[in-house]
């Protein structure tokens, strides 16, 4: 740091604040240490600052799995949006106890965590440690948890007002699995707004998110004409089971899907779906726990609800 500031023609306190982001610094005097920083090879000593500030810039993902596509992306986004912030990223899976999880990420000294999706609902208030800062991307505000999450009863409510609106009858559900918080919104939305229609909601069939689970739902979904899954890897696997049936989409079935996954315009046919935005999610997640940690209460928020958006292709008729 001494070099970087002599290079710069600055104090080492101003390097200092530099390193650490500080609003305090002229512009060009930033740039000025910032150029310094990159001729001499600097880069700040995480372990020095963690003894130095009491935090180790680096912060917590919990997941169940990462087999799902959705999981995938927020965990990519997430590395992302923690490393545009100073903070590194530290991964651990949970399996069947989120408190196993916490007390790997207590070993590491993380600052605080992120917890995705069904690990929420494996979160009761016994497990949460103390004086670890939490935000939980999908779950119930109910739990007093800080929250963000997507619009998922919106989303499922365009999916399915948009079959309707082709003139379908009715519309059947590929749910997720029971005791997740992103399912039960999803078919919150269906059914809100088959209700709303007039229409008798049919029996939902229930999968894993998986596409073997949408392929197994062939069979029980042949008759229907009109489908909306509540992820884009199961519609896949129903889009399989249709074809070898006989059932062309969308002559014969309409199907529309949920995340739009990179690969949801290449499906065959390209699937209409409910696009999450998954950039934005991580980064409001974790703009939320870095602000708890460093104290910057002006952006707390108890929830934060994302958007969702209706991609029309070539699924549905």
């Amino acid at each position: 740091m001494a070099m970087v500031a002599s290079r710069a023609g600055v104090s080492g306190q101003t390097v200092s604040r530099v390193v650490n982001d500080s609003p305090r610094v002229d512009p060009a005097t930033r740039q000025r240490v910032e150029a310094a920083m990159a001729e001499l090879g600097y880069r700040p000593h995480r372990a020095a600052r963690a003894l130095r500030t009491g935090r180790s810039h680096t912060i917590g993902l919990v997941v169940t799995t990462l087999a799902t596509v959705g999981n995938s992306r927020m965990l990519q986004a997430t590395a992302e949006a923690a490393a545009e912030r100073g903070y590194a990223l530290t991964l651990v899976t949970a399996g069947d106890s989120v408190a196993e999880a916490f007390e790997r990420l207590a070993e590491q000294e993380v600052d605080g965590a992120i917890v995705l999706n069904e690990a929420s609902a494996l979160l009761p208030a016994a497990d949460r440690p103390a004086g670890l800062r939490l935000v939980v991307v999908d779950a119930s505000t109910a739990a007093g948890l800080t929250v963000v999450h997507s619009d998922h009863v919106g989303g499922a409510a365009a999916a399915t007002a948009h079959l309707l609106s082709l003139g379908h009858e009715n519309v059947h559900h590929l749910a997720g699995p029971a005791g997740s918080f992103a399912a039960a919104e999803r078919e919150r939305g269906w059914r809100d707004t088959l209700v709303e229609a007039g229409l008798e909601a049919p029996e939902v069939v229930r999968g894993d998110w998986s596409a073997e689970a949408g392929y197994a739902a062939g069979g029980s979904l042949a008759a229907a004409s009109a489908v909306f899954c509540a992820n884009d890897q199961m519609a896949l696997g129903l889009l399989r089971a249709l074809a070898e049936s006989g059932r062309r989409v969308p002559e014969d079935v309409s199907v529309v899907g949920f995340d739009d996954v990179p690969d949801a315009a290449n499906y065959r046919p390209p699937l209409t779906t409910i696009r999450q935005d998954f950039a934005t999610l991580a980064h409001r997640a974790v703009g939320l726990l870095v602000a708890d940690i460093e104290g910057r209460a002006e952006e707390s928020a108890s929830a934060v609800v994302v958007p969702t958006l209706l991609v029309d292709r070539s699924s549905t008729r």
